[in-house]
C-alpha cells in the first residue's frame, strides 16, 4: 500500500516501458541456465564409421557427475566408458567403447547449471543407418517428480519466510514502534524464521536427490549430502543457516529490549509518578541508539539473507554478473520490505489490541515505505527483464516471458489496490476510532496515540462515539461484576472447603471474562467504519501479494527466456548444418511447419522435416515433432507425402518409423524427378484430433 502512488502510477508505466524498450533493443547475448546448443555427432545425423566419443557443447559451464551423460545402444545398453571429460569451455565429451555395430544411439545426459537448476535432455544418432531402438527418450528430468515438487514447495515457503520475517521487523522499526510489544506481531515475525529456517534445511536434504536420481529414497543419503556441501548452492545454504543464527538474536533484541516501555507507566490516579525530564531524555536517546543498532545489524543480516540467494542462482552466472548480483539483493530486500510489511500491517489491523492502534500516522510512514520499494522494484525489475530475456519477442515466446507478464500484471493490479488503501488512510484522520476508556468527558485517544480532548460534538460522529463510550462504560461494568463473582467463589470455596466447585467456578468466569475481553477487543476494532475498509483492501493487497509471491518462485526456476531462444536457434542451426549441402550433387533440406490439431496446447507444436541429400533418388527423412515449450511431444502417428504437381506425380505417401518420443525417420525415400515438390505431413494427437500442413521443397 503506498501513499502517494496513485498520481504517480502513469509516470512510473511511462518509465518503465521506455527503458525496458531501451535496453530490450540493444539487448547482448549472455548466459544462464544452461542448454544444450550442439553436439558431435550432431542430434539426428547418420555417420558413416562409429566415433570414439561423444561431445556435448552447453551454453555455460557446468557440473558433471560419472553418470552426467550416458549413451545407449539399440539395445539400451551403455557403450560409454563414463567420466565425462571438459576439453575446453563449455564442451564435454565422454569416450565410446570400440567396435560399435550400426543402429541407432541414444544420448541422455543430466546435469547442473552454474546457476543450481538441474538439466535433462536426450538426442539419438546413428551409424550406418537408422534402426529400431527399445530405448524410451524421456524429457521427464530429476526435477519433475516428487522431489521436485517439494523442492519448488521448500522455495516457495522460503522466499515467504524471508518476505515475512524481514518486512515485518522492517514494518516494527520504521513504522510501528510499539508493535514490538504486541503478540499477533511478534509471531508473525518469528513464524517468518521458523519457515526459513526450516525450509532451508529441508532443501540442504533435498538438494543431493533434485539434481541426481530424482528419488525421494535419496533424500537422507549422507553421500549426496556430502556432494552438495562442496557445491556453490550448498555453501549458501550453510550461510543463510549461519546468518539465521545470527537474525534470531535480532529477533531477540527487537522484541526484548527493544519492547521493553522507556517510561514507567502513569495510572489515571497518579499512583505511579512518572520520570523526570533528565530521565525521559536519557532513555529517549538509548531508544533511538537501540534503533540505529537495530536498524543497521538487522539491514546486514537481511541483505546476507537475500545474496544467499543472489551468489547461487540467476543472477551469478551470465551477463555483469558484478552488478546483477547487487541488483538482485536490492530486488529481494524491497520485495520483503513491501509484501512483508504489508502482511504485518494486515496483522495488526486485524489483531492488534484496542489499546494500541495503528493510527494513521503508522499507515503514512509505511505508504512512504512501500512506495520507495516499488520504485527499487520497478528500477531493479527493468534490469533484470533485460538481462534474462534479451528481446521483445521472448515476452510471448518462452515461458519465462509468459510468466513475467503475469507478475507485471500481478503487480499493477497490487498498485491499483494500494491506490483503494490510500483513500481509507486519509479518511482515518476525520473519524478517529475510539479507544477503550473513552469517558462522557470527551477525552479521546486518536489512532495515532495522540490523546485529543473536546467537547461533546454534533453528528454522526458524536452519535457514534457516545454509542461507543456507552458500550465501553456497560462492558467495563459487566467485566467488574464477573471479577466480583470470581473474587466470591474464590472466598466461598476457601471458607467453606468446597475447593473443587470453586476452582470449575472460578474456571468458567476466567472464560467468560477472556471471551467478552476477546468481543469488546473486536468490538472497538470494528468502530469505525473507515478502518474497516482499510482492513478490507489490505486483505486485497495480501491475497494478491502470496500469488505474486507464488509466480516469483516459479519464475526463479524457470529457464530463462534469452537462454530457451539461444537453445532453439542452436537446435535449429545443428539442424541445418547436419543437413547442409556438402558436395557435388548432395544436399539437405529443413522443413518447419507449425500445427494446430484443435485439442488445445497438447494439440499444438511444431514439425520439422529433414530430407538427405535431397535429390532424386534414394533419400533419407527425419521427423522431429515438438511441442510449443520446444519439448519433444509423444504422438500417435505420423504420415508424410509428396507431390510434383508440374508432372502429376503424386502423392507418394511415406510412413516413417518410430525412434524415440518425438523422432521418426525412414530410409529409402524415393523421389523420381527434380523439381519443386509439395511435402505434406499429417500429425495425429488423439484418436480424433489429426491435422495436415505442408510446404514445398527444391528437390534435385
Amino acid at each position: 500500500m503506498t501513499q502517494t502512488i496513485a498520481p504517480r502510477v502513469r509516470t512510473l508505466v511511462l518509465l518503465f516501458l521506455a527503458v525496458t524498450g531501451a535496453l530490450l533493443a540493444g539487448a547482448a547475448p549472455a548466459s544462464a541456465h544452461a542448454a544444450l546448443t550442439g553436439s558431435d555427432p550432431e542430434r539426428g545425423t547418420v555417420v558413416d564409421t562409429a566415433p570414439a566419443q561423444i561431445s556435448l557443447t552447453f551454453s555455460e559451464q557446468i557440473a558433471v557427475s560419472d553418470d552426467a551423460v550416458r549413451v545407449l545402444d539399440p539395445q539400451g545398453k551403455r557403450v560409454d566408458k563414463g567420466d565425462p571429460v571438459n576439453p575446453s569451455g563449455t564442451t564435454y565429451a565422454v569416450r565410446l567403447l570400440s567396435g560399435l555395430p550400426d543402429g541407432t544411439y541414444t544420448v541422455a545426459y543430466q546435469v547442473v547449471s552454474a546457476d543450481s537448476h538441474p538439466v535433462a535432455g536426450a538426442f539419438t544418432f546413428s551409424i550406418g543407418a537408422p534402426s529400431e531402438t527399445s530405448v524410451s527418450v524421456s524429457a521427464q528430468g530429476s526435477d519433475d517428480g516428487l522431489v521436485g515438487l517439494l523442492y519448488g514447495f521448500g522455495r516457495y515457503v522460503s522466499y515467504t519466510g524471508f518476505v515475512v520475517m524481514v518486512g515485518g521487523a522492517a514494518f516494527v522499526l520504521a513504522c510501528w514502534g510499539r508493535g514490538s510489544g504486541v503478540r499477533p506481531v511478534q509471531r508473525l515475525v518469528v513464524s517468518g524464521w521458523l519457515a526459513l529456517t526450516v525450509s532451508t534445511l529441508g532443501l540442504l536434504l533435498l538438494r543431493g536427490s533434485y539434481t541426481t536420481s530424482g528419488k525421494a529414497g535419496d533424500v537422507f543419503d549422507l553421500s549426496l549430502l556430502g556432494d552438495v556441501l562442496q557445491t556453490k548452492t550448498g555453501a549458501a545454504l550453510v550461510s543463510r543457516l549461519l546468518l539465521l543464527a545470527a537474525a534470531a538474536l535480532f529477533i531477540a533484541v527487537l522484541f526484548g529490549a527493544h519492547a521493553r516501555p522507556s517510561s514507567a507507566p502513569t495510572a489515571d490516579d497518579g499512583a505511579a509518578r512518572p520520570r523526570n525530564d533528565s530521565e525521559e531524555a536519557e532513555e529517549a536517546e538509548e531508544k533511538r541508539d537501540l534503533n540505529f543498532g537495530l536498524a543497521i545489524g538487522g539491514t546486514v543480516v537481511a541483505a546476507g539473507l537475500a545474496a544467499s540467494w543472489a551468489m547461487s542462482e540467476h543472477a551469478s552466472q551470465g551477463l555483469q554478473p558484478g552488478i546483477a548480483m547487487p541488483v538482485d539483493v536490492v530486488h529481494l530486500l524491497a520485495v520483503a520490505a513491501w509484501l512483508g510489511g504489508l502482511t504485518a500491517l494486515l496483522v495488526a489491523l486485524f489483531r492488534a489490541p484496542a489499546e494500541t492502534p495503528v493510527g494513521r500516522d503508522t499507515v503514512q510512514r509505511f505508504s512512504r515505505l512501500a512506495f520507495g520499494s516499488v520504485i527499487a522494484l520497478v528500477v531493479t525489475g527493468i534490469y533484470q527483464s533485460w538481462r534474462q530475456l534479451g528481446s521483445w519477442s521472448a515476452f510471448t515466446d518462452t515461458r519465462y516471458g509468459q510468466l513475467l507478464l503475469v507478475k507485471i500484471g500481478l503487480v499493477s493490479v497490487l498498485v491499483g489496490v494500494a491506490s483503494l488503501s490510500r483513500r481509507w488512510t486519509a479518511r482515518l484522520a476525520e473519524v478517529p476510532a475510539e479507544k477503550a476508556g473513552t469517558g462522557a468527558s470527551g477525552t479521546r485517544t486518536s489512532d495515532a496515540g495522540e490523546s485529543d480532548t473536546g467537547e461533546s460534538g454534533s453528528g454522526k460522529a458524536s452519535v457514534s462515539a457516545g454509542r461507543t463510550a456507552e458500550a465501553t462504560d456497560a462492558q467495563d461494568a459487566s467485566d467488574r461484576q464477573d471479577a466480583q463473582g470470581a473474587q466470591g467463589a474464590q472466598a466461598g470455596s476457601e471458607a467453606g472447603g468446597t475447593t473443587g466447585a470453586g476452582s470449575v467456578r472460578a474456571a468458567q468466569l476466567a472464560r467468560q471474562r477472556t471471551a467478552v475481553e476477546t468481543a469488546r477487543q473486536k468490538r472497538l476494532r470494528d468502530a469505525d467504519p473507515h478502518r474497516s475498509g482499510l482492513r478490507r483492501s489490505v486483505l486485497a493487497e495480501a491475497g494478491i501479494a502470496a500469488v505474486l509471491l507464488a509466480v516469483t518462485t516459479v519464475l526463479t526456476q524457470t529457464e530463462p527466456g534469452r537462454t530457451e531462444q539461444e537453445a532453439r536457434a542452436a537446435g535449429a542451426s545443428s539442424s541445418s548444418s547436419a543437413s547442409a549441402p556438402t558436395g557435388q550433387g548432395t544436399g539437405a533440406v529443413t522443413l518447419n511447419m507449425p500445427f494446430d490439431t484443435g485439442g488445445g496446447k497438447s494439440g499444438q507444436g511444431v514439425v520439422t522435416i529433414d530430407l538427405e541429400p535431397a535429390r532424386v533418388g534414394d533419400n533419407v527423412m527425419h521427423v522431429y515433432v515438438e511441442g510449443t515449450d520446444g519439448r519433444p511431444m509423444d504422438i500417435p502417428e505420423v504420415k508424410v507425402a509428396f507431390t510434383l504437381s508440374a508432372q502429376d506425380i503424386g502423392p507418394l505417401p511415406v510412413t516413417p518409423d518410430r525412434i524415440t518420443t518425438g523422432h521418426w525417420s525412414a530410409s529409402g525415400v524415393q523421389l523420381p524427378l527434380a523439381g519443386d515438390w509439395k511435402v505434406e505431413v499429417t500429425v495425429r494427437t488423439s484418436d480424433v484430433d489429426q491435422v495436415t500442413v505442408s510446404k514445398n521443397a527444391q528437390i534435385g
